[in-house]
């Protein structure tokens, strides 16, 4: 009896080294074949430019082949919720963001997925906050100058965000609440779109990430009129934040990040994360994010884990407090 126990632990103990010897092998030996990485919004938002940024950066330092593939809608959270339906291998990647990870399942009605169960949080990537900007052409010079006309004539101001419920809409709406005023919010299906009907005269703002609107703005064609952070952003130094333009402690800000399906194997993920946080720190990347009007910022998998269950808590509040549902 007592050998046939020990024979039994003896054949457990093979079992489970060979379990991790192949779940080790196969991390050392990880990528063998293209990922896929999905971007949740249209092409040329900031979510897609930091993506296709840390893809082909992560393939000239490593050689790995990644494909970036956008699934855009619902405001981004069509495109996690592919990837939390996609085996849990490390060859299927999501860019994903605090609009459709911490804000979106409080906004849309029977999400299948839950941010904190259903996805493996891999490596922050970038923070950054939303601008305020109007047309170079405006009469808008300053933020005052669009708190003084909303205020004469209430709802008479337009600004365009990427859509309804994303953090860049509700830090719109957190402003007209500490500004006291009514705006009139056109919601659009990305970031891009909105642009490009703010340069056209269309709608009288732009409320979007940094990243989406600063090549317009070092062009000369979109003025920058304040920033949603507590500091002023390094990409654009001379554009005061809200805070400083009378609206105290206003601070609002949206950062992105890679995840994966839940249930990806640890020690894929340990490598995702190195990997990605070797080219954070190098002076190449930080200036490549830097010029997108983003800062660079590398966490390990728990820190940006614990990052997005604070979040996820945190704007449930909010969302209930702006009034904002979507069926």
């Amino acid at each position: 009896m007592f050998r046939r126990h020990v024979l039994a632990l003896a054949a457990l103990a093979c079992a489970f080294g060979t379990a991790v010897h192949a779940q080790t092998g196969a991390a050392a030996s990880y990528p063998t074949k293209p990922i896929r990485l999905i971007v949740p919004f249209p092409p040329g938002g900031g979510t897609d430019i930091l993506a296709r940024l840390v893809g082909a950066k992560l393939s000239e330092a490593k050689q790995w082949t990644i494909v970036a593939e956008n699934k855009p809608g619902a405001g981004g959270t069509i495109g996690i919720g592919e990837a939390v339906k996609g085996a849990p291998t490390g060859y299927e990647l999501v860019m994903g963001q605090k609009d459709n990870l911490v804000i979106g399942p409080w906004l849309y009605k029977n999400l299948p997925w839950d941010p904190t169960r259903d996805l493996t949080a891999v490596a922050h990537v970038a923070y950054t906050p939303v601008i305020i900007a109007t047309s170079a052409n405006s009469k808008f010079k300053t933020l005052a100058d669009v708190v003084s006309a909303a205020k004469a004539k209430p709802g008479s101001v337009t600004y365009g965000s990427p859509g309804n419920g994303t953090s860049i809409h509700l830090a719109g709406d957190l402003f007209e609440k500490a500004a006291g005023i009514k705006l009139s919010h056109i919601p659009y299906k990305g970031s891009n779109p909105a642009l490009v009907d703010t340069l056209a005269g269309n709608v009288d703002l732009l409320v979007s990430s940094v990243p989406s609107a600063i090549g317009q703005i070092k062009a000369g064609k979109l003025r920058p009129l304040a920033v949603t952070s507590a500091a002023r952003s390094s990409s654009l130094p001379d554009v005061p934040t809200v805070a400083e333009s009378g609206f105290k402690d206003f601070d609002v800000s949206t950062w992105y990040g890679v995840l994966a399906p839940a249930g990806t194997p640890p020690e894929v993920v340990k490598t995702l994360n190195a990997e990605i946080n070797k080219l954070l720190a190098t002076p190449e990347m930080q200036a490549a994010i830097q010029a997108q009007g983003a800062e660079a910022r590398a966490m390990g998998p728990e820190e940006f884990s614990a990052l997005i269950q604070k979040e996820y808590g945190e704007w449930k509040g909010i969302v209930a407090n702006s009034g904002v549902r979507i069926e």
